[in-house]
């Protein structure tokens, strides 16, 4: 399920950055220490103080509105099917985010130095791949899953108290 109005955008926002924020510093950390070990799931806590409310903002202020601008030039909700919506989007917002989240990693824990273009742009190539099939195949559908439960279940705990 996805939001539909405010208050629920902001909801989804912040679990859905939760998500995708948590697994790819898990991801990052297991990059830079040789390969993915128990240490890093609570190591990831430590940078998601920082990454988390940068994702959320940027998500809410700018990427948000500026992927579904740029997925509607592509699709159209009412004329093509619900799913094809969806995986634009979260194609077009992953698009977005990764560049950007990365440019933040690169600035706030890299040592990039001079070569801090070249980093950075390594830096989005390598989250790329992770982040698409992570939203794609396991983010997306999760957070959408649990929204829309939660969504259901508060909707009908509203209808019975009135």
């Amino acid at each position: 399920m996805l939001p539909q109005n405010k208050f629920q955008d902001v909801i989804f926002t912040i679990f859905m950055a939760f998500v995708m924020v948590y697994a790819m510093i898990c991801y990052n950390i297991s990059l830079n220490v040789g390969g993915m070990q128990n240490f890093i799931f609570l190591a990831a806590f430590k940078e998601m103080l920082i990454m988390w409310p940068i994702a959320i903002a940027l998500e809410l202020l700018f990427v948000g509105k500026l992927a579904q601008k740029l997925t509607f030039r592509f699709v159209t909700p009412s004329k093509d099917p619900i799913i094809m919506v969806i995986l634009a989007i979260s194609s077009m917002s992953v698009f977005l985010m990764c560049p950007l989240m990365s440019l933040v990693a690169t600035i706030l824990f890299k040592d990039a130095g001079s070569e801090f273009i070249a980093v950075w742009l390594q830096t989005t190539a390598i989250n790329f791949p992770m982040a698409l099939c992570w939203q794609i195949f396991f983010a997306g559908p999760f957070v959408r899953n649990v929204f829309g439960f939660f969504v259901k279940k508060f909707s009908r705990n509203e209808m019975m108290e009135s």
